[in-house]
């Protein structure tokens, strides 16, 4: 499994970095490390979505306060 978070200025104010954070930390508490690959990428072309995020190539627009509740229902599911 793949998740991409866009690191681009637009993401990086709306909180890309502590997304990015947040997932790294979900990913080792879930001992998910060795399943999931976990990318940064520079503008997605949705700025206007907040922080964008692909997992598998789809396309989920999330903030730092949303991305427990996107593991737990998108990436969880999944194993």
């Amino acid at each position: 499994m793949k998740i991409t978070v866009c690191i681009g200025s637009s993401c990086h104010l709306k909180g890309s970095r502590q997304v990015v954070e947040k997932l790294q930390a979900l990913i080792a508490q879930n001992n998910l490390s060795d399943k999931i690959e976990l990318s940064g990428t520079f503008c997605m072309s949705n700025c206007q979505k907040g922080v964008c995020v692909t997992l598998d190539g789809q396309v989920y627009s999330l903030a730092p306060d949303t991305t427990e509740s996107f593991f737990e229902t998108e990436v969880l599911p999944k194993f």
